[in-house]
């Protein structure tokens, strides 16, 4: 497994899979919230996550950094809970564009995101000795499959608030709650399997 195509669409199957659908849950948290109009504030809080994430990606597959895989699990639907109590605390600020925090939060939780990606991405490597091509394709293919995701609940967003004449700041509220409710039984889930 060295081409780069396959390490490519690897990392676009698995931030797009269904199965691991947390990773999903958090773009929502975090862009489901941003209209249209304010691509650019978009634009920054995709490339803190990505910063974030591609940093510990590469020093947990390089064995410079690893922690404790069922921890990081229950630490992943945390930051879908903290973005989202965020977003309903600040719901009024985030039409206005103050999304600072956001921004520090996006690249805080994109590290902790990055540990999660790695898991996969290392035990595909297996003993594999030649791992920066395949870490650059994965990570490249998480980004191509971030940015459909993104694409795809800004575009949702759009539909419904035009459509159904939804006020922003109601979605985002609607938004954020009902994700808060899949991450809280979802960290409920992992804190178990933590524990046990």
């Amino acid at each position: 497994m060295n081409n780069f195509s396959l390490w490519f669409t690897t990392g676009v199957g698995h931030i797009t899979d269904f199965e691991g659908y947390d990773h999903m849950l958090f773009l929502l948290a975090l862009c489901g919230v941003y209209t249209i109009n304010q691509w650019k504030s978009l634009l920054v809080l995709i490339t803190a996550f990505t910063i974030g994430h591609s940093v510990t990606l590469a020093l947990s597959v390089l064995d410079i950094f690893s922690i404790n895989t069922k921890l990081v699990e229950f630490l992943i639907p945390v930051t879908i809970l903290s973005t989202c109590v965020y977003n309903i605390y600040n719901r009024n600020k985030i039409r206005e564009g103050n999304f600072k925090a956001n921004y520090w939060m996006a690249l805080f939780f994109g590290l902790i995101h990055g540990l999660g990606f790695s898991t996969l991405l290392k035990s595909l490597l297996g003993s594999q000795k030649n791992i920066l091509s395949p870490l650059f394709a994965f990570n490249t293919g998480i980004e191509a499959g971030q940015l459909i995701i993104v694409t795809t609940i800004v575009l949702f967003s759009l539909f419904l608030t035009s459509i159904f004449r939804i006020r922003q700041v109601r979605f985002n509220f609607f938004i954020s709650v009902a994700v808060f409710g899949i991450a809280l039984l979802l960290a409920a889930q992992r804190f178990y399997d933590l524990i046990h």
